[in-house]
């Protein structure tokens, strides 16, 4: 998952509906107090495994929707099309260009995520959620009404604040990203970027820290869609666990897989205006075309004009496609480390 940089599992805790009490948040499991942070290094370092395995399952994905996302419509035909042309054209390594920045930024990502997101789960707890005189006032609370549980609007909130705190560093390495993905030329040596290093430099050298950064908000927009992601990840697992017999890490694997699909389908427009932006030339010394967009809103409203409301869901098959294996083999891959590491 963007959201293609799409979010990373929680940590996986034995009571799966109630990952939030205070004595079992920190450690994915542990039984240590939240208050210790004595296992707090184990989500950080299970997020970095996290993030290599969405990337080698999900990226192949992820270069078709950018591909779908930003191309002309008479460029591909549809998602097949579009992975047939670049196998074709540039080899099985075409589907895996600008994997290098994302192999580095998710590992970052998916570690700062996880972290994060435990951290605010615990100070929403502590702060606001475990006072009834205000969990009767907040959304979606008064029903969940055990003090020492984080209800799943809390899970959403949570969201939130670690995706816009991931954004930070998500958006210069989606930025770049893009910008490696819609090259389409074979010959190395006919393209604008030979890699992310360079591509960093120039934007750099001639835009500076602010070209980098190109797409930050359109980025932390994107991301506060991670409330419908922890929100509902938190209902399924609640469901699962009630209704079902099945074992913790089946729950996580389908709650996980489900929720990120739901992430995705209130996301999705955002995330084209985002890669519009993001893959605009940026004029000026680089030479690269002229700028097209100011900002979000002129990307957005240039989608809608050239392809209506179906512009803002172009190229959503493979990303949806893409959703639930990669955040699958992702969470197998955390839950892995989470069970290994001391």
């Amino acid at each position: 998952m963007s959201p293609a940089s799409a979010p990373v599992p929680v940590p996986a805790l034995p009571d799966a509906a109630d990952p939030s009490t205070l004595k079992k948040a920190a450690g994915g499991g542990s039984n240590a107090p939240v208050h210790t942070g004595k296992k707090d290094y184990k989500g950080f370092v299970a997020g970095v495994f996290s993030g290599i395995a969405k990337l080698s399952v999900g990226h192949p994905f992820d270069t078709v929707k950018v591909r779908l996302q930003t191309s002309k419509d008479a460029h591909f035909r549809g998602p097949l099309d579009c992975t047939l042309q670049t196998v074709r054209k540039e080899g099985v390594r075409g589907l895996y260009k600008g994997a290098t920045p994302p192999l580095v930024g998710w590992m970052v990502m998916d570690s700062v995520m996880l972290g994060s997101l435990t951290l605010y789960r615990r100070l929403l707890l502590e702060n606001v959620f475990s006072q009834p005189h205000l969990r009767s006032w907040l959304p979606f609370s008064a029903a969940q009404s055990d003090p020492k549980t984080l209800p799943s609007f809390g899970h959403g909130i949570a969201g939130i604040m670690a995706g816009t705190t991931v954004s930070f560093i998500a958006a210069p390495v989606e930025h770049i990203k893009a910008r490696l993905q819609v090259q389409y030329a074979a010959d190395k040596s006919k393209r604008m970027y030979s890699g992310p290093i360079d591509c960093l430099r120039k934007m750099l050298g001639t835009h500076g820290i602010r070209g980098v950064y190109r797409g930050l908000w359109a980025t932390v927009f994107f991301r506060s869609f991670f409330f419908f992601w922890w929100g509902s990840y938190d209902v399924f697992t609640r469901y699962l666990k009630k209704n079902t017999n099945m074992s913790a890490p089946a729950i996580n694997f389908w709650a996980g897989g489900v929720s990120a699909q739901v992430f995705w389908l209130t996301s999705y427009p955002s995330d084209v205006v985002k890669q519009r932006l993001m893959t605009d030339p940026m004029g000026g010394g680089l030479n690269d075309g002229q700028r097209q967009f100011r900002g979000w809103k002129d990307a957005a409203v240039a989608v809608w004009r050239e392809r209506g409301w179906k512009g803002y869901w172009r190229g959503f098959v493979p990303c949806f496609l893409r959703a639930f294996p990669a955040n699958a083999m992702a969470l197998v891959a955390f839950e892995g480390v989470m069970r290994t590491l001391p």
